[in-house]
């Protein structure tokens, strides 16, 4: 098991949590199999200093649905990062992962360091 040590300071969300993704899933290993999780562990340092280019910080949007009729949530990118940018960086890897059973697992292997 190896650990990869990412600084995430003045680094665009996207570029990390693509080469996030792609650890994650074991694709810089020389043992790499596509139905196993991987053995290598990203620690993420410095998180809350991570730049989002354009208008984005004020415009992105997060859309979650409780599952009743009409009850759309919506918040924007400016809020989820204020409150906890973990949470930003950790959703954007997430939906750079293959969406299948592994997808979890893989994520328990992303360990933010302060």
């Amino acid at each position: 098991m190896r650990d990869h040590i990412i600084d995430a300071t003045k680094r665009p969300l996207g570029r990390i949590a693509s080469e996030i993704a792609v650890i994650l899933q074991g694709k810089k290993s020389p043992k790499y199999n596509p139905r196993l999780i991987g053995e290598d562990r990203v620690l993420v340092k410095n998180v809350g200093l991570l730049l989002v280019t354009g208008r984005k910080f004020k415009e992105k949007k997060y859309l979650r649905h409780t599952g009743y009729v009409g009850h759309l949530k919506m918040k924007t990118f400016e809020q989820v990062f204020l409150r906890d940018p973990r949470k930003v960086l950790r959703e954007a890897v997430r939906r750079m992962l293959p969406k299948n059973f592994l997808n979890q697992k893989r994520l328990k292997n992303l360990i933010f360091v302060e």
